[in-house]
């Protein structure tokens, strides 16, 4: 049996009521929460700084924004976005926020249409995740490593110990009292350095 997926959170900037509501029915239940809907880019920008989501759909203009400001303000995160603009206009909103991740659809815009572009959407903002977490796991095991390696350079100082002996009593230090080998490496720099 399939692990059920995560339903992804949504928020439409839409000043126009039916906009929304078509939006809104647009998102099947089975893979989104119901839309939240924000008004105005001022009212996108202070929900999605209280609860962020995944997805920022913005469908122009906005009262107070076109709503590329907004689109550009956003993409600083890892949310996807989908910027919905008049076919008049496509070809140059598009090439003002593509290189910041923004995805562009022309309206009028068909279901099919709609729902191929949040799939994208969707799957770019999976892909981000991953990235971040395996980016904050690598930045994590260089902190290990570089705390690890201060400890080292402090027992081969203090103690006069070779460099492979450091090593080996760190590891046998965290092996013995079952704890990880930054913590043993964090209790040396905290008797040596003092």
């Amino acid at each position: 049996m399939k692990p059920e997926k995560e339903k992804l959170r949504v928020v439409v900037a839409s000043g126009a009521d039916k906009a929304f509501e078509y939006i809104a029915n647009l998102l099947p239940v089975s893979e989104f929460m119901p839309a939240v809907r924000a008004k105005s880019a001022g009212e996108a920008k202070r929900m999605l700084a209280d609860n962020g989501a995944d997805i920022l759909i913005i469908n122009t203009p906005l009262p107070d924004d076109f709503g590329i400001m907004l689109a550009l303000d956003m993409s600083e995160t890892n949310m996807g976005i989908l910027l919905m603009v008049k076919n008049d206009v496509f070809s140059q909103v598009a090439y003002k926020v593509e290189d910041n991740g923004v995805f562009t659809l022309s309206k009028p815009l068909s279901a099919q249409y709609f729902y191929s572009a949040l799939k994208l959407v969707s799957a770019y903002n999976k892909k981000l995740r991953k990235i971040e977490e395996k980016t904050k796991s690598l930045k994590e095991k260089m902190a290990d490593i570089r705390v690890v390696n201060r400890a080292k350079w402090l027992l081969m100082e203090k103690l006069n110990l070779s460099e492979k002996d450091a090593h080996y009593y760190i590891e046998k230090q965290a092996m013995d009292l079952r704890i990880p080998r930054r913590e043993v490496a964090g209790n040396i720099i905290r008797t040596y350095e003092t």
